[in-house]
């Protein structure tokens, strides 16, 4: 897919979440990686009402080349992006029952969801490491992130929300989106007794589908 029919999805895709409630105002950003750099939303922007032609362009090394200024959350999406080389997008979140489950779990985390569903497991995987809280925008966290991104496809910022990767961006959006339905269904379940997926069937799914 070239460059423009990426700004083109990406600001479908955008539209998409906001329409749903995954994301309000101007809370949540995303990036896609191009061959030569990156896209990704400008500050302050809207997922609702972002304009294709004026989607941030990064150079390779993250520098801001063209479109309107990225996003101040940029170490968010470089911390993935360099920690997962065979990821194409990154899609950060304040949908409302991950960012639940982000106030609920402990920092340190890896498992705060349980493998409810296959598709949970199947999109997002077996960790989902929580790390710990930190002011929006502060760059501090991006080692954090980096470290974490190594061993897992998507993480839970404590008291913030998720940052998930795909291989594409229509990868990251559905991975995004099962995690949230993950999220939602682990707080109606909670204290049920719900029935889990086992260590065996995990596996098999990862080694089927991972």
């Amino acid at each position: 897919m070239d460059e423009a029919a990426l700004r083109a999805q990406l600001a479908a895709l955008g539209g998409s979440l906001f329409a749903r409630g995954y994301s309000v105002g101007t809370a949540g950003n995303i990036s896609v990686r191009l061959p030569d750099g990156f896209l990704m939303t400008p500050t302050n922007s809207c997922l609702g009402r972002l304009d294709p032609a004026r989607i941030s362009k990064l150079a390779p090394d993250f520098s801001h080349v063209s479109g309107d200024k990225p996003s101040k959350e940029v170490f968010m999406h470089r911390a993935v992006l360099t920690a997962r080389p065979d990821a194409g997008a990154v899609v950060h979140l304040h949908s409302t029952h991950a960012t639940a489950i982000a106030c609920l779990a402990e920092p340190g985390e890896f498992a705060p969801i349980p493998p409810l569903t296959p598709y949970f497991v199947m999109r997002v995987g077996r960790f989902l490491p929580v790390i710990r809280y930190y002011r929006p925008g502060d760059g501090a966290m991006e080692k954090d992130i980096h470290e974490a991104a190594k061993g897992a496809k998507a993480v839970l910022l404590a008291n913030h929300g998720p940052v998930v990767s795909g291989r594409t961006l229509e990868d990251a959006v559905h991975a995004a989106e099962e995690l949230e339905e993950a999220a939602r269904l682990a707080l109606l379940l909670r204290g049920a007794g719900a029935r889990s997926l086992t260590p065996a069937q995990v596996d098999d799914l990862l080694n089927t589908f991972g």
